[in-house]
């Protein structure tokens, strides 16, 4: 079993371990995505399955899932991860709060898939985040984006057998088939999608409790749809927006600007 080289960052642990049961039908599935199309597929072992040192430091709640699945590679590019060995609070975390408050699932350098962390260590919805810095709720939890992004690859990976070309041709090919079949809406990029938007409202003008005290607007997705949008620099609120970050609640459902 590896090693975490970057064991520095202060999870809480009070959540429990999320249970590699619930997400086994889909990790199955991937797994046999990857084997089916080895040609276009690296598929990524998990902490416990491999004997290298890996610079990752996953929440404990997902111990179990980071243990077994690592990430995956298409045509050379990280298309998912559980093991990013760099954070950074740049680029599309700007807004973000505490390292320990999400954790990306994939990353550029202008965009970005969370899975979002509670105050307890509980791993909650997984939201997109565009150039524009606005959230896109991705799935309402990590088996739900990885469902999601299961469904993109088996599609890309159904257009890429059909195919004959190799090398960068076939990695922009991979690049552009899996953006239109997931990233595009998750990031903002989709030019004829029209999602719900959910405002941020004075935390006075609502009834959830329990907000922190220097929170300056909150939006409610509990009910918000897949691929509701959340605003935040254009939040109507004293001074900068980039002066702020965002805190979750309920398992990411709320979404908090707090100075």
């Amino acid at each position: 079993m590896s090693t975490p080289m970057n064991n520095s960052l202060p999870w809480p642990t009070e959540a429990p371990v999320l249970p590699v049961l619930s997400v086994r039908p889909v990790l199955d599935r991937i797994d046999s995505l990857a084997r089916t199309h080895e040609q276009d597929v690296t598929l990524i072992p998990g902490l416990a399955m491999t004997e290298e040192e890996v610079a990752a430091d996953p929440p404990p709640a997902l111990e179990q899932v980071a243990d077994e699945l690592g990430g995956i590679e298409l045509c050379g590019q990280r298309v998912l991860t559980l093991q990013i060995e760099d954070r950074t609070d740049v680029g599309p975390y700007t807004l973000l709060g505490e390292a320990t408050s999400f954790y990306p699932l994939y990353e550029t350098p202008d965009a970005a898939v969370i899975l979002t962390i509670d105050p307890d260590g509980a791993p909650g919805a997984v939201y997109g985040i565009g150039e524009d810095l606005a959230l896109y709720l991705a799935a309402p939890n990590l088996g739900g984006y990885l469902e999601r992004f299961a469904d993109a690859l088996e599609a890309t990976l159904n257009a890429l057998a059909e195919r004959d070309d190799e090398g960068e041709a076939r990695t922009e090919a991979a690049e552009q088939l899996m953006e239109g079949h997931l990233f595009a809406e998750i990031l903002g990029m989709d030019e004829t999608a029209d999602p719900v938007e959910v405002p941020l409202q004075a935390p006075a003008t609502t009834d959830i409790v329990d907000l922190p005290g220097h929170a300056v607007a909150v939006a409610d997705l509990r009910e918000a749809p897949r691929g509701a949008r959340v605003d935040l620099i254009d939040a109507d609120v004293p001074g900068d927006p980039l002066d702020l970050h965002v805190i979750w609640r309920e398992r990411g459902r709320i979404v908090v600007l707090a100075g």
